[in-house]
């Protein structure tokens, strides 16, 4: 059994607002009671109304804002000797960095807030920080390393009843799933992810899980109207709660659908808008995923190979410099697709061999969906 989703980032003064409440509510109240809090004096309570400015203007894309509050709130708490604030401070800010491509800083400060909220007893906090942890592994492509922890926070998210943290752990573990070729699993999980957030009120969970349904409708039945219809009502979620970062990956997704159904200009105009929307929020992953479904795209309507070629080169070094350690099979993946020869065989790698005495290959498990690459894991943060 379990409860109603509830966000334990909003705390003290705003203990009172709602996981599904709008962003823009929240960052209006929380900058309210930051400044009373400010006022008054009250250390602990700025601290708690930082992380929730933090965490609004976080997912409404404000990330130099965000990274702004973040620090303020870990000051602030520091100075109150409150390690708990200060974990959930770390917290934010890790999932910030992560959001903008930074994964051995988002590593280190999710450690730190795991091992602050440890210290002070904090469970949720503790466990946020570890899911954070899980999550930028399965991001960067480390299956392996991070399948485990996945199943451990699934059940214990289970035997607490925190809803929210039962469909995050789903919705990780059917992606690991799905992008090894597993869609029946994929789906089912999927799906009881969906179920849970909707019986739990968590809209933002339940947006995330939809947009994973219809992936899966897609590639694994073809479905391109059933998938497209999913996706819609995702989006208005999306709308609902100003989830900027989580609209423009409901948008990537969409392209996605649409390339697989071989209506390759519908796709490119919504990798295009998808793309802008991620280079407005400061979302490098995504933006990098979306230059590769309009890579595609453009080769599909007649782009002169060598370029596209050129193109993928590019991306794939895109990739590499914010950690996906499955950058290579990914651009590897799409020359394939494409008819391309193997980045091995173009000039610019040989030149770059050359100069750096090669490359080596790094992880990740193998895509098996070959008419469209794997579309990476979501930036669930939000959701964790």
């Amino acid at each position: 059994m379990y409860g109603k989703a509830f966000a334990p980032e909003y705390q003290g003064a705003l203990g009172s607002l709602s996981v599904n409440s709008s962003l823009a509510d929240v960052l209006v109240r929380a900058t309210e009671q930051l400044r009373a809090a400010e006022r008054e004096g009250t250390r602990q309570e700025a601290a708690r109304c930082s992380l929730a400015v933090a965490e609004a203007h976080r997912r409404l894309g404000n990330t130099g804002e965000a990274d702004r509050a973040w620090k303020a709130s870990y000051r602030t708490a520091r100075s109150a000797g409150d390690a708990g604030a200060m974990a959930w401070a770390a917290w934010s800010g890790g999932t910030l960095a992560r959001q903008r491509g930074a994964m051995p800083l988002a590593r280190r400060l999710l450690t730190l807030s795991a091992e602050l909220g440890e210290r002070d007893g904090d469970i949720l906090a503790r466990g946020y920080a570890i899911a954070g942890l899980a999550e930028t592994g399965r991001i960067q492509g480390d299956y392996e390393a991070v399948d485990e922890l996945h199943e451990q926070l699934l059940a214990e998210a289970r035997e607490r009843g925190e809803a929210r943290h039962m469909v995050w752990a789903l919705e990780g573990i059917a992606q690991m799933r799905r992008n090894t070729g597993a869609y029946d699993s994929a789906l089912a999980m999927f799906e009881e992810a969906a179920a849970i957030a909707e019986e739990a009120d968590d809209r933002r969970g339940r947006a995330w899980a939809l947009r994973g349904v219809a992936d899966l409708v897609s590639v694994r039945d073809g479905d391109t109207e059933r998938a497209l219809a999913l996706l819609s009502e995702a989006a208005e979620l999306c709308r609902a709660m100003n989830l900027a970062g989580a609209l423009a990956y409901n948008h990537k997704m969409r392209g996605n659908v649409l390339y697989r159904a071989r209506r390759y200009s519908e796709a490119r105009r919504m990798y295009e808008q998808a793309r802008s929307e991620f280079l407005v929020i400061g979302e490098r992953r995504g933006e990098a995923l979306a230059r590769l479904g309009l890579i595609k795209s453009h080769s599909r309507l007649g782009r002169e190979p060598g370029r596209t070629s050129a193109d993928l080169d590019e991306l794939r070094r895109a990739l590499e410099s914010i950690g996906l350690h499955h950058a290579r099979r990914l651009t590897d993946d799409a020359r394939t697709e494409l008819g391309l020869a193997p980045a091995e065989a173009t000039p610019e790698a040989e030149a770059r061999r050359k100069t750096t005495g090669g490359e080596r290959e790094t992880g990740g498990e193998r895509e098996t969906d070959r008419q469209h690459g794997a579309d990476e894991d979501g930036e669930k943060a939000a959701a964790a």
